[in-house]
């Protein structure tokens, strides 16, 4: 009970004007009992999804728990990622404490330092994306991983109840849904698999991953195509997926190599062409100042003074306007 209600408190922050969420905390005891009740009865069932589309940048399915389900989701989060993020290796940084994107940006320009010699000599980057990510993730391998590491049977009851509890149309038994918190979580526990294998296996060295998108770094370009089909061996025998076809490359650093939404350059990186549309374009519906501040802290990263100098245009504008 007392981890179903800070995991409530924690899962409030920014959601209390949410009629779903107002709605629960209308009747928040009884709907807490009840919740605590069939798990304390082992009768707790995953309920259904409502389904809708962002754009972010490109369409993606969202689907949204009950709120109900979503305090369980918090409730297992808080306990189980500290326990899995120790296991994890230094170089993944989606959807964890203390890394996200700019850790991963850092480190980037930093292995392309250390492989080119402080730019003396060709560094070779390695780029792959897997195909259809969360929507090809196995429920079965899924599952028998969290056997490996967790002894609890509540546990790995409740997690498979929640694995269970959606699958991608017409492909029983496959895919996770982009909207459940417990999802980010469960794809690096899955992906840290390929992880150790990378590490241990291939002992690469210069290597990290954010979310299903990763890089290695070398000086030998025939060694990192030699990597492609080991790579693409291992992701379809032991977690049933597949490289992207049209997002697999090897490019020098000084060619500039993208990844994560920047074109990285050795001395410096630049925001990607679509990227940059994006943004103006998002900027010219939403001119608002917390909104050219964010951009502005995102090209902070990067070598970006001119596009700056555009955001302040902007907002020198709005300051006129009222």
């Amino acid at each position: 009970m007392e981890n179903l209600l800070i995991s409530w408190n924690e899962f409030l922050q920014g959601k209390r004007k949410r009629k779903d969420v107002a709605e629960f905390q209308l009747n928040f005891m009884d709907n807490v009992l009840s919740l605590h009740s069939d798990l304390v009865q082992k009768k707790y069932q995953h309920g259904k999804y409502q389904a809708f589309k962002i754009n972010d940048p490109k369409p993606r399915d969202i689907h949204k728990a009950s709120v109900r389900d979503r305090l369980l989701h918090h409730v297992l989060y808080r306990i189980l990622y500290p326990y899995f993020d120790r296991k994890f290796i230094f170089d993944s940084y989606s959807c964890r404490l203390n890394k996200g994107t700019h850790k991963a940006l850092k480190r980037c320009k930093e292995f392309g330092r250390k492989v080119s010699k402080n730019n003396t000599k060709t560094c070779w980057v390695l780029k792959c994306d897997i195909r259809k990510f969360f929507a090809s993730i196995d429920h079965k391998i899924l599952k028998s991983i969290l056997a490996l590491h967790l002894e609890d049977e509540n546990a790995i009851k409740l997690l498979g109840n929640i694995i269970d509890s959606f699958y991608e149309k017409d492909k029983s038994g496959v895919g996770l849904p982009l909207g459940n918190l417990t999802s980010q979580l469960l794809v690096n526990i899955y992906l840290n698999e390929f992880d150790q294998f990378v590490k241990h296996k291939l002992k690469a060295k210069y290597y990290l991953r954010y979310a299903d998108d990763f890089v290695f770094f070398s000086q030998n370009e025939k060694e990192l195509k030699d990597l492609i089909p080991t790579v693409a061996d291992f992701l379809q025998s032991k977690l049933k997926l597949e490289l992207h076809p049209d997002k697999v490359f090897i490019k020098t650093l000084s060619s500039g190599v993208d990844f994560l939404g920047w074109v990285h350059f050795p001395h410096h990186r630049t925001l990607r062409t679509s990227t940059k549309r994006r943004m103006f374009r998002n900027i010219r519906k939403n001119p608002e100042n917390e909104s050219l501040q964010s951009y502005l802290g995102m090209l902070g990263h990067g070598n970006t003074y001119s596009l700056s100098k555009k955001i302040y245009s902007f907002n020198s504008r709005d300051k006129e306007r009222t």
